[in-house]
């Protein structure tokens, strides 16, 4: 029987009883069809998993009782900080589960010279409070304790301006001069960037080369962009983390 792990946005104390989130609660009790005394794990981000019982399951609340409290080591040794162009509609949503699932410690959603997604301050806000639920759940299936982080969409150029050093920093160029295997992560790990349906546009690419961005290519095929991401954190992992 597989595990049934439930995110929960606040602390967790063990031997404390709580009711889960509606939205969770519903998830637990109608679809799942679990009942009073049925266990599940909880986990709040904190990297920990939480032992759970289900101590009372109603049609309005589903309450739990906390038990043990074990560390998980699922997290890569490999930081990663994926920057991605903000695909179109459900692409996005696709990048940013799997990216979670390949063990990305961020995600940075940008808007670049080409991109075709025009985003207002309350459809961001929209977009990232949907982001972050993606997240969440690609945490619960992946067995992951940490969630990475992720913030509002952004342009590229004020992204760049406050950068930090440290990671090796990435951009994905059809005629990038280096592969993933050519590649020596430092303990900063990496920082790749991926550019939107159209691609990264000419004063996209000279501020990233102006930053100390290294092209990397994946070979003789174009990728799109909800492919070349993952395909690129994909290799990172295999060559230099943890798959």
């Amino acid at each position: 029987m597989r595990t049934i792990r439930i995110h929960i946005d606040q602390p967790l104390t063990i031997g404390a009883s709580l009711a889960l989130p509606a939205q969770a609660g519903e998830h637990v009790a109608r679809v799942l069809r679990l009942g009073a005394g049925d266990p599940l794990v909880l986990f709040n981000g904190d990297g920990h998993d939480y032992a759970a019982t289900i101590a009372e399951a109603g049609r309005r609340q589903v309450s739990v009782t906390i038990g043990a409290r074990t560390a998980v080591a699922s997290e890569s040794p490999l930081p990663l900080v994926l920057a991605q162009a903000v695909a179109r509609g459900e692409k996005m949503d696709l990048i940013v589960q799997k990216a979670t699932e390949l063990g990305v410690s961020a995600i940075v959603p940008l808007l670049t010279e080409r991109s075709e997604v025009k985003l207002d301050a309350d459809r961001a806000a929209r977009r990232l409070a949907h982001w972050q639920a993606v997240i969440a759940s690609a945490c619960e299936q992946s067995g992951r304790a940490v969630l990475p982080s992720i913030v509002a969409p952004q342009p590229l150029a004020a992204w760049l301006d406050r950068l930090h050093a440290g990671a090796l920093r990435l951009a994905l160029l059809p005629d990038g001069s280096c592969r993933p295997r050519e590649l020596a992560p430092t303990s900063g790990g990496a920082l790749l960037m991926v550019g939107p349906e159209g691609g990264l546009g000419e004063r996209d690419v000279a501020a990233l080369l102006a930053h100390g961005f290294r092209g990397l290519q994946l070979g003789p095929r174009i990728l799109r962009t909800e492919t070349a991401g993952l395909a690129a954190l994909a290799a990172l992992q295999a060559l230099h983390g943890d798959l």
